[in-house]
């Protein structure tokens, strides 16, 4: 693996960035509303309702480590779109450059893209609704990585998908994360136990579920149960050796088929 040639994509992904305001106001526009929207709402609930009093810090919180699943997952996705949309991904191979180096470059250039896009959203939770995500302490670092690995799969299954389909398949990429967060599997603004048992038994494959378990159990008990954050990185280890696996095989197959030199047209 050549550091080099991971180092050169990622700064032509990051040049791409800081050359462009309109993409970074972009990048830091949604995260901003969505954790204002989502801090309104949550403050709504603390003053009038005694149902939950700390749903404020709950739900914001939440919502702001769901927000870093998000962007890394659509971070990743928009990286490899950008190769196709500019008819750059079969230069990438006339380089060349090994498809484990393509990887590592859109990890790195996701986690970059989620950071410029989200520190300033959590930067604004203390002086609007004096809450701060650093309140989870240590197990905050387990939590991230959990959750940046989670986003990094889904972004690799989104990617074999376009390899193996094409642009025809972009659509998925703006909806895979709406398949398990907002609908019942993600089970991010309330506990499994809500969801109906046949429910129940399929979210409790996916990582999410023990991430955010955690995330109230901390916040709500103060009380920290690390075998949910061990759980949450085995599933992410096995999802993610998935997730690559797949990876190599749509462009096995891509290229088997020959429609890699027309997967940007």
């Amino acid at each position: 693996m050549n550091f080099q040639k991971i180092f050169a994509l990622f700064f032509r992904h990051f040049y791409l960035i800081k050359s462009s305001l309109p993409r970074v106001l972009d990048l830091i526009y949604w995260p901003t509303i969505q954790i204002l929207l989502w801090g309104f709402i949550s403050k709504f609930f603390t003053l009038y309702s005694n149902y939950y009093n700390d749903a404020l810090g709950v739900i914001l919180t939440a919502a702001i480590l769901y927000d870093f699943l998000f962007r890394s997952s659509i971070s990743f996705n928009m990286s490899f779109l950008e190769e196709i949309w500019s008819r750059n991904f079969t230069n990438l191979f006339i380089a060349p450059i090994k498809l484990s180096e393509i990887i590592v470059a859109l990890i790195i250039t996701a986690l970059v893209r989620t950071l410029i896009g989200l520190v300033p959203a959590i930067l604004l939770t203390t002086p609007f609704f004096g809450i701060s995500i650093f309140k989870l302490g240590f197990p905050l670092a387990f939590l991230f990585l959990s959750l940046y690995l989670f986003g990094i799969t889904l972004g690799l299954f989104v990617s074999s998908g376009l390899l193996r389909y094409g642009p025809a398949f972009e659509n998925i990429a703006w909806s895979s994360l709406f398949l398990l967060a907002p609908l019942p599997l993600g089970c991010i603004y309330y506990p499994i136990s809500i969801l109906p048992e046949f429910l129940q038994i399929i979210a409790e494959a996916l990582p999410l579920v023990y991430i955010f378990e955690e995330v109230r159990s901390i916040l709500t008990n103060n009380t920290v149960n690390y075998s949910n954050l061990i759980t949450a990185l085995i599933l992410n280890a096995v999802y993610l050796f998935i997730g690559i696996a797949l990876f190599y095989y749509s462009f096995s197959q891509a290229r088997k088929k020959g429609s890699l030199i027309n997967i940007g047209e």
